[in-house]
């Protein structure tokens, strides 16, 4: 168990650090000069070099890139040299001090992902700090969605196999499928929230949190999670629905299966105590794949919903260039791949016997 884990877990270091490069050279070397994206058309020569400086964005790319990893790191290198990068600053890391060998301090700390461009300096933890939880939030009502409605229309589906309802809820999953998600939420939007908001009392855009009429705070605000949260499901919707009915029909051929029948339980009992959780490792693999992707895919799903989350922000930081926010954005949906596939591969070993961990 503790060798498959930290295999696990070191390929998962592996991949991140791939990701991380690419995303370095993609948003550090390619745009052009970073120093002059935050400063935008008001720099000057001396603030220029000011900025440049303080990010470290005056040493060379090599030099760079080693900083950032230094950044992203749980235990990095600082120096007591006020003048260099890695001075380490109060209120720029979250650090515990661990080794100190000359002018070189070693400490354990939360990963830093540096500041917005265009937030006054505000860090871009803070960022997706507060808007995360909403994105969270939408995804989760989104695949439950898909896995309870995914998972009743896959059974309905394999128990009339090849009648008119069969190829009814076919045609649901393939039209799930095929639509993207912009234009579904303009649909959704529009119909629900604009011709029919007399009869659902649902608004065309709106966040989890609302602002109170007299100022007093924020609320709440339930309502404005169906819509989005139902356009987001429904693409993984369809995948859920033939993965049940195909893996179920499988399952059906099997012996004991057979021998179930022949005992004379009923088409129920059949399918909760021995079909539906040998028929369910297909589907936990789409689930797995789909919520982490939902964190990425929710971004045009939360911009015409006007939904405060992440997939919001990036839409905004895309649009003021505002590369640390999408650079951190971007691994922590990358993390979000990485914890949740390993996660799967643990349930894997309870949903299938034949799986062993060693």
């Amino acid at each position: 168990m503790i060798r498959y884990l930290l295999y696990k877990i070191g390929y998962a270091l592996l991949t991140l650090f791939g990701v991380i490069t690419v995303i370095f050279i993609l948003f550090t070397i390619l745009p052009g000069d970073p120093a002059r994206m935050m400063l935008d058309q008001n720099e000057n020569s001396e603030q220029l070099a000011i900025v440049k400086k303080k990010y470290g964005f005056d040493k060379p790319i090599s030099t760079q890139y080693l900083y950032y990893l230094n950044d992203l790191s749980p235990i990095s290198f600082h120096s007591s040299n006020q003048e260099d990068y890695t001075f380490l600053s109060e209120g720029k890391y979250n650090a515990f001090q661990l080794v100190q060998l000359g002018n070189t301090t070693t400490v354990l700390k939360t990963p830093y992902l540096r500041e917005s461009f265009q937030k006054s300096g505000k860090k871009v933890t803070d960022v997706i700090g507060n808007t995360l939880p909403n994105t969270f939030i939408l995804a989760l009502f989104a695949i439950v969605i898909a896995i309870v409605i995914g998972i009743f229309l896959g059974i309905i589906s394999a128990l009339y196999k090849d009648t008119l309802l069969d190829r009814f809820i076919a045609l649901i999953s393939t039209l799930g499928m095929s639509v993207p998600s912009f234009f579904s939420a303009i649909l959704f939007a529009w119909l629900f929230g604009f011709v029919l908001h007399n009869y659902t009392g649902l608004n065309m855009t709106g966040s989890l949190y609302e602002v109170d009429d007299f100022g007093e705070g924020s609320y709440i605000q339930w309502k404005n999670i169906i819509l989005p949260a139902i356009v987001l499901g429904i693409r993984p919707l369809g995948v859920v629905i033939q993965l049940m009915r195909n893996s179920l029909l499988e399952t059906f051929g099997q012996d004991y299966i057979r021998t179930a029948k022949a005992k004379g339980l009923n088409s129920y009992q059949i399918i909760k105590n021995h079909a539906l959780k040998n028929s369910l490792n297909p589907v936990v693999t789409a689930i797995s794949g789909w919520f982490a992707s939902m964190l990425a895919g929710a971004v045009f799903v939360e911009y015409i919903f006007g939904w405060n989350g992440l997939g919001k922000e990036i839409v905004e930081a895309l649009n003021n260039l505002d590369l640390p926010v999408i650079m951190g954005s971007v691994i922590v949906i990358a993390t979000t791949f990485v914890v949740i596939n390993i996660l799967v591969d643990l349930v894997y070993a309870y949903l299938d016997p034949k799986i062993r961990i060693s």
